[in-house]
């Protein structure tokens, strides 16, 4: 059997590190463009993220709310972010929700997952599901595959809906299909477990190894339980083993809302 965690809740200290990654890559795959930010702003939002690398935080901070007051969504992004970790200024999860409301209202499918986070939480706002949801489900719209991810979560374990494993597996592949390795294991896990579709365990194999191609890390420890058992391929345990072994390399939760 695959050891799945069904964990519900979220450790923030994990979830802060996603909101700049997601962030990161947001500005280097949107170079400043014709229709992109002002040259001054993008300039003050670069000084900034220099001096975040350094990890100067108060003055990167001051930058990156300079640049945000002047209207650029990465530098909302960051103050959000920084807010909520506590980087160059007390935490401050309702000044995070002020920002990444800002950053949401400007069309940031990321921030508008931020948002959904912190209502799961509970962190700076009262607990509420449904507001959770709702801001997963704009995210996605807006192209967000972590949000796509985290709505599929909530069918899957029925957390402020009927618990819904087709509707899961609906937003599973969506956000596969954005390449979110998260989703592309949890697929296989439904596959493996026969939830909302019948037990597949080559299915299963497909998802998982295609999962580890894009990073995932809890992945090689489920192709392992498939070999071990025997469950779509022969008992092999000295693979198992191996692919034991990678997952211990990297362990990583990926069950629950991300």
């Amino acid at each position: 059997m695959t050891r799945v965690r069904h964990d519900r809740f979220v450790r923030l200290a994990f979830l802060l590190p996603l909101f700049l990654l997601a962030s990161e890559a947001y500005s280097q795959q949107a170079p400043p463009s014709a229709g992109g930010p002002p040259a001054d702003q993008q300039a003050i939002f670069q000084r900034g993220l220099d001096m975040y690398k350094a990890k100067n935080y108060s003055n990167a901070l001051r930058a990156f709310r300079e640049a945000a007051q002047a209207g650029n969504v990465e530098a909302m992004m960051y103050v959000g972010t920084m807010q909520a970790a506590g980087q160059g200024t007390p935490p401050s999860p309702a000044q995070a929700m002020v920002w990444f409301t800002k950053a949401a209202n400007a069309g940031d499918g990321q921030a508008m997952c931020n948002l959904g986070i912190l209502y799961y939480r509970g962190v700076g706002v009262p607990k509420r599901y449904d507001l959770a949801l709702r801001w997963f489900r704009d995210g996605s719209s807006a192209g967000n595959s972590q949000a796509m991810f985290n709505a599929g979560v909530m069918f899957r374990d029925g957390l402020g809906v009927p618990a819904d494993f087709t509707a899961a597996m609906t937003w599973f592949i969506k956000a596969a299909t954005g390449e979110n390795s998260l989703a592309m294991n949890s697929i296989g896990v439904m596959y493996q477990k026969g939830q909302g579709v019948p037990v597949d365990y080559r299915e299963a194999m497909r998802w998982y190894k295609k999962a580890v191609e894009f990073g995932n890390t809890t992945a090689p420890y489920n192709i392992g339980v498939l070999y071990e058992y025997g469950l779509g391929v022969p008992v092999d345990r000295e693979e198992a083993h191996r692919w034991y072994a990678k997952a211990v390399a990297g362990a990583q939760s990926d069950d629950g809302v991300q």
